[in-house]
C-alpha cells in the first residue's frame, strides 16, 4: 500500500508541475495527429455534430496515467456560427478505464452529441455514465448517423494509447471544472460556463481552437 501510495503520489506531482498552456500545446497536438490520420480518425460525420468537445492530453514519461485516477484537460463548445469557444479546464477522476499505469502515454477525446449533454458538462460535477450516458466512439473518416452509439449516448469517448486509436467507455468516471487551471489562464476566477459563454480565447488557447475551426465543416 505504500509503495503504491509512493507511485500515485508522484503521478499527481508531475501532473500539477505542467502548465496550463503545455496541457493546451499538447492538447493541440493530440487532436491534430489524431484527425490528420486518413483511416483511424473521429468520424468527420460526428465531429460536426458535436455540441462541445473535451480533449485530455497524455502527459508525457508516464505523468498521466488515466488508470490512476487522474486526467486534466480542456472543453470547448460551439458558439452559433462563430466557430469554438475559449477552453475551460477539466479534471477526470476515478474509474477504471483499462489503461495500464506504466504506458508512455495516453491520450483522450470526448464529443458531447446534443445540448442536454453539453448543459451538464456545466455541472460543478457530473459521473460519465451515471448522470450523463456514454459510449465508446467508432473510428474511421465517415460513420453513418444512425448508429446504436450516436442514437442513445449523449457523449462519446475515444483513447489513443501507445499509438493505438478506438472506442473506448469511460463508465464510472467523474469530471468537474479544473478551477485553478481557469484562474491561470484567465487571470480571474470563472466557472467552465462564463467562459465558454463569453471569455475570449487567450493566446495559449489558439492552436487548439484553431485546430477545432480546421477540421469542423459544420455552418
Amino acid at each position: 500500500m505504500v509503495k503504491i501510495a509512493a507511485i500515485l503520489f508522484g503521478i499527481s506531482t508531475m501532473l500539477c508541475a505542467s502548465t496550463a498552456g503545455e496541457r493546451l500545446e499538447e492538447s493541440a497536438l493530440v487532436l491534430k495527429e489524431i484527425m490528420g490520420t486518413s483511416d483511424r480518425s473521429i468520424p468527420q460525420d460526428l465531429l460536426d455534430k458535436a455540441h462541445c468537445i473535451i480533449v485530455v492530453p497524455g502527459m508525457k514519461k508516464g505523468a498521466f496515467i488515466v488508470g490512476a485516477k487522474y486526467g486534466r484537460g480542456f472543453m470547448s463548445c460551439r458558439k452559433g456560427h462563430v466557430g469554438w469557444s475559449a477552453p475551460a479546464g477539466v479534471r477526470m477522476e476515478g474509474g477504471s478505464f483499462g489503461f495500464q499505469i506504466g504506458g508512455s502515454e495516453t491520450d483522450v477525446i470526448m464529443l458531447v452529441l446534443n445540448e442536454t449533454g453539453a448543459e451538464k458538462l456545466m455541472r460543478s460535477k457530473f459521473t460519465l455514465g451515471g448522470d450523463a450516458s456514454v459510449a465508446a466512439g467508432p473510428v474511421g473518416r465517415t460513420t453513418s448517423a444512425e448508429t446504436d452509439a450516436l442514437m442513445r449516448a449523449e457523449i462519446l469517448s475515444w483513447s489513443r494509447t501507445r499509438g493505438v486509436f478506438a472506442g473506448i467507455s469511460l463508465k464510472g468516471a467523474t469530471m468537474r471544472p479544473d478551477k485553478e487551471v481557469n484562474s491561470e489562464l484567465y487571470g480571474k476566477d470563472l466557472n467552465n460556463k462564463e467562459i465558454i459563454q463569453s471569455a475570449e480565447v487567450p493566446k495559449a488557447g489558439s492552436p487548439l481552437i484553431a485546430e477545432l475551426n480546421k477540421y469542423s465543416s459544420r455552418k
